[in-house]
């Protein structure tokens, strides 16, 4: 492991949540769309769970082992140059003696980010109390530390997503939240399921930290939230999706008309590709 390395990326990524440009991820979910996303110029990699579970055969929700997970973001990290922040979920782990121990697992596979959630199953009972989740931010942050490498902490809370609890106390259970993570050592706050501009606007000046949230269907464009202040926009699991649509659209074409129109539309030349795949890491 390269601490040294690592370290210099993780401080690069926690640069970039501070403009002045909106950090703008839409993420990968294998060697060859990471270094798409290097090639063109991205100063940073994100990887989606729920990208990586889908193209492995699993359905979003922590269902992919742990070390498939990690064999993933590890292929993906040895794959660009640029630092790699990988969404693992809730980490796999209960307790933050579990969660320290997954720190450095991730931390050996390369990554100088992660974002982590304070849910654990498909529905709001699995919602992490909040002194618990504190204390598990704060066990990424010490191992993290302990290690000499200061991973970016995207903390993520999915009262909005869900959704959890009352239409009428979401704002301000969120915000308490977002305070508390930040408290304990988050570098960045991530809020999914937000699309009304308003709300956005709130949670920028409440959130006392850089704002991360998640482009979906009605929410404000990337110059937009750049101007609100928000930090951080990911893509989730769409930048796969919209891959594969294309790719089903291809699979349609070639069953109902025999067409080759969608093929060649959005296709990347084999040669570039190829000679992308090979390019090899200093």
């Amino acid at each position: 492991m390269d601490v040294k390395g690592q370290a210099e990326k993780a401080e690069k990524l926690r640069k970039l949540h501070h403009g002045p440009r909106i950090l703008a991820l839409p993420n990968a979910w294998d060697v060859v769309s990471a270094r798409i996303l290097e090639e063109v110029g991205h100063p940073a990699v994100a990887t989606s769970s729920a990208a990586v579970a889908f193209s492995l055969g699993y359905p979003d929700g922590q269902r992919i082992s742990r070390g498939e997970m990690l064999d993933a973001v590890a292929r993906i990290t040895r794959a660009v140059r640029v630092p790699v922040t990988a969404d693992l979920e809730s980490g796999y782990g209960k307790t933050p003696e579990e969660i320290a121990e997954f720190t450095k697992a991730m931390i050996a596979a390369g990554a100088v980010g992660l974002n982590f959630e304070d849910v654990t199953g498909d529905d709001e009972s699995s919602h992490v109390e909040l002194e618990l989740q504190v204390k598990n931010i704060r066990a990424i942050r010490d191992t993290a530390a302990g290690l000499g490498v200061p991973v970016v902490i995207n903390a993520r809370t999915d009262v909005y997503l869900m959704p959890i609890g009352p239409e009428e106390t979401r704002f301000e259970r969120t915000v308490e939240r977002l305070r508390a993570y930040r408290e304990a050592g988050a570098d960045c706050l991530f809020v999914p399921g937000v699309t009304d501009r308003e709300i956005i606007a709130k949670l920028v000046k409440a959130a006392e930290g850089p704002l991360n949230v998640l482009a979906s269907q009605g929410c404000p464009s990337l110059d937009e939230l750049e101007k609100m202040g928000v930090a951080r926009v990911s893509a989730g699991s769409s930048a796969m999706r919209a891959a594969m649509g294309a790719f089903q659209r291809v699979a349609k074409d070639w069953l109902a008309h025999g067409s080759y129109d969608s093929l060649l539309q959005v296709t990347i030349p084999y040669a570039e590709l190829n000679r992308m795949m090979a390019r090899q890491l200093s």
